[in-house]
């Protein structure tokens, strides 16, 4: 017997069990006491490492390391590249000269990947350096139109630029994005000229929200705006590069059959199905994307993991089916592997064909690395090939790992890999008859399959649902129970047969047996979204019990031991930080308006923030209240001049809208708010002008003590300002003076914002 067959013997056995169990041997020790568990430790430590060693589980751990370097170049203050290759090549040095030493050997390894991962930060963000807008700009401008989606209010339209009026060269924006209300005569690929209204891409609405201007700085988009009017397209036309040329012309099928799809279903399911067969969600309605959030199944309009494993698994079962026909194929082709490189082939075209976007190239990457495992006989689904995927998306796009479509799509598929075992029900042969039998089989094993995946899947993701989305939907498991049957027996197929049909004009009932399909995915939609509690507003999670609880998703799902039972102390950590003290003031970064917290413990409204803004900032807050309550303003005393909220502790905090109000509220209040330039005499503890919000950005503010004002800002961090003492003596007299009934409120009259919401999305 050679070395090979002995360890193959000596290999432990793949039981889910042992990864979900305790160790045998400490068993009995819980039971005579914890203190007795304590000698136990180490030696069950070392045993279950050999079994992550043997199972060759710490492989993944490289993507985990890859990662947190990654982490690390987004918190660095304009690093070089050639320190982390330094360190990366030291590394692996180390690597060859302590191979004989596993622990050494897995550190350099480590080390190494934690320097490669902060490399391709710092490669990635070199790569794309493009000019930024700094100011808003009205300009003519010029530009090959890259590509155009179609709205219910307009058309949204990328825009190559060539030139903009009064800009030079170097400071000119590579791609801008603009909405065209006028925009009917606009195609992909034509040379225009049109007025546009630009501004810079807007940074978060509070620190912490989602930042645009990052995602649009990875894709080189300098600055984002509106045409003021109609677009001009010029016959003479600078020479479109080959790559724009073959990217229009996608362009421009994908609209033209989500018209084809938009038309031959109709209403809101003719928006739907159009999206899932090319990811053009601008003929979804509003009304119908809240309908789906409810129920928690919006993923499905989104080309993502979802859409690219059907669609391969589509092109995949297809061809094995048809070359099964062929006994002679059967027998003398590898017919598996024919179809897993049919399915490649697919799920490629399926990707160029929409778009090509960030989520659907990433999901890309994970599919043909599970059927290129299967072309060299590996197992097509494995935490292995998982990381391989995550290493690979991670090096082109390390700015991936910060977005949720990253983070929710793999987390949920490393879950549902571990816990694979779980997902088949073991069912004894049924004593029906055999017909009847087989199929209440079948049926009970896929219902369990179904619920058990859901299930996963959505403990998996809720961590990052509440921190990006400050949402959670408990009816989700019904909503995604009831649905995705439907849309993976029925629409996918269809969408797959529609688009094979679409060249020959025979799709049409293609297309209607997929609108029937979508238009009960809706109904199933609105009934779950319909339950009382179907959504729930959380508060944003803390980066802590962000961090802890995505530190035990990875304890759960990458060792293949018992020291999966680790993640009990993330998890414990992750939900007692799961409540973080909230803000007491939200202030916009123009100074349009702000969230101030009230007496009562709820966010107060002052100025005219737009809907947009206002509404994260009560999503982050775990408001639930929509920003046309009237109770948003209910408690905050104004005028002309101004707003006065008065919060709990005594403390007041003034919004003033003109330059009279600034003598009397720099003397009271302990923080005075404002779009205009304080003077330089004002009191108050802290003043937010027109320059100190140029400086830092939107800014929270957190009142941590009587004495400390906590300031949180987009641009500068974290400071911290003292509460003059004579402001906490109007503060303590005020909440002894305070009446029993407030005053009536005077109805607001400031401006509306600069900055339209279109402009902001």
């Amino acid at each position: 017997m050679n070395d090979i067959d002995k360890r193959e013997q000596s290999r432990p056995p793949r039981l889910a069990a042992r990864a979900v169990a305790l160790p045998v041997r400490l068993v009995p020790a819980i039971g005579a006491g914890a203190w007795t568990i304590l000698p136990e430790i180490p030696s069950w430590i070392r045993r279950e490492l050999s079994v992550e060693v043997v199972q060759r589980r710490l492989f993944p751990w490289i993507a985990v390391c890859f990662g947190l370097g990654i982490i690390l170049f987004f918190q660095a203050d304009e690093p070089t590249l050639w320190a982390p290759l330094v360190g990366m090549f030291a590394s692996c040095a180390g690597a060859w000269l302590f191979r004989q030493s596993l622990p050494a050997f897995a550190l350099c390894v480590g080390l190494g990947a934690l320097f490669g991962g902060f490399a391709a930060g710092v490669f990635r963000t070199q790569a794309v350096t493009a000019p930024i807008l700094s100011r808003i700009t009205i300009a003519t401008t010029t530009g090959f139109v890259e590509t155009v989606e179609n709205r219910g209010e307009g058309r949204r339209v990328l825009l190559r630029v060539r030139t903009i009026e009064g800009l030079p060269p170097e400071a000119t924006p590579k791609f801008v994005r603009v909405n065209a209300r006028k925009g009917e005569n606009l195609a992909p690929g034509q040379f225009i000229e049109a007025k546009a209204r630009l501004l810079p891409p807007p940074q978060p609405e509070w620190p912490g929200g989602y930042d645009f201007g990052r995602d649009a700085r990875y894709r080189e988009i300098g600055a984002v705006g509106s045409l003021l009017g109609g677009a001009k397209a010029l016959p003479a036309a600078p020479e479109r590069p080959w790559l724009l040329s073959v990217s229009a012309s996608v362009d421009a099928a994908r609209n033209a059959l989500t018209q084809r799809i938009a038309s031959t279903i109709g209403g809101a399911a003719g928006g739907v199905g159009a999206a899932l067969v090319t990811g053009k969600r601008g003929l979804i309605g509003e009304s119908t994307n809240d309908v789906l959030r409810s129920a928690g199944i919006y993923h499905i309009v989104s080309i993502s993991g979802l859409h690219m494993v059907l669609a391969a698994g589509t092109f995949f079962w297809l061809t094995r089916a048809l070359l099964a026909l062929t006994p002679a194929l059967v027998l003398l082709w590898p017919i598996k592997k024919i179809s897993a490189l049919a399915a490649m082939i697919g799920a490629t075209a399926y990707c160029i064909f929409t778009g090509s976007d960030v989520a659907t190239e990433r999901s890309l990457i994970m599919t043909l690395v599970m059927f290129g495992a299967v072309l060299v006989d590996r197992p097509a689904l494995s935490i292995r090939n998982l990381s391989v995927a995550a290493l690979l998306v991670l090096a082109r796009e390390p700015e991936s790992l910060l977005g949720p479509s990253f983070q929710m799509s793999f987390g949920a598929v490393a879950a549902l890999t571990a816990f694979a075992p779980l997902l088949t029900l073991k069912i004894p042969e049924s004593s029906l008859p055999t017909v009847f039998g087989t199929i209440g089989h079948w049926a009970l094993r896929h219902m369990w399959s179904l619920f058990a995946t859901t299930l996963i899947a959505s403990l998996a993701t809720a961590p990052f649902a509440a921190y990006h989305f400050q949402t959670i939907n408990p009816y989700g498991l019904i909503g995604n129970a009831l649905a995705l049957p439907l849309v993976s027996i029925v629409v996918m197929p269809s969408a797959v047969l529609g688009v094979l049909a679409y060249p020959f004009g025979l799709d049409g009932p293609v297309w209607q047996v997929m609108g029937y399909a979508v238009n009960h995915v809706l109904g199933i939609s609105a009934w779950v979204g319909g339950i009382s509690g179907a959504t729930m507003i959380v508060p944003a999670l803390g980066v802590a019990a962000f961090g802890a609880l995505s530190a035990a998703l990875l304890m759960l799902t990458l060792p293949a031991s018992s020291l999966r039972w680790f993640a009990a102390v993330p998890i414990g950590a992750g939900l007692l930080a799961a409540a973080p003290a909230r803000y007491d003031a939200f202030v916009d970064r123009e100074g349009a308006g702000a969230a101030v917290r009230n007496a009562a413990g709820l966010l107060t409204l002052v100025g005219k923030p737009s809907a947009f803004v206002a509404e994260q900032w009560l999503r982050a807050d775990g408001d639930g209240r929509r920003t046309d309550d009237a109770g948003l303003k209910r408690d905050a005393r104004c005028d002309r001049t101004g707003c006065i909220v008065e919060g709990d502790g005594g403390r007041t905090i003034a919004f003033v809208q003109e330059f009279s109000a600034f003598e009397e509220d720099c003397r009271r209040a302990t923080v005075v708010l404002s779009r205009l330039k304080a003077p330089p005499s004002c009191e108050a503890s802290l003043v937010l002008d027109r320059e100190a919000l140029a400086a830092r950005g939107a800014t929270t503010l957190r009142f941590q003590d009587p004495a400390t004002i906590e300031v949180r800002s987009v641009r500068k961090g974290t400071e911290r300002f003292a509460v003059k003492a004579a402001h906490r003596e109007i503060a303590a007299q005020t909440m002894q003076d305070r009446p029993a009934k407030a005053p009536p409120i005077p109805e607001q009259d400031l401006p509306e914002e600069e900055v339209s919401s279109d402009e902001r999305d």
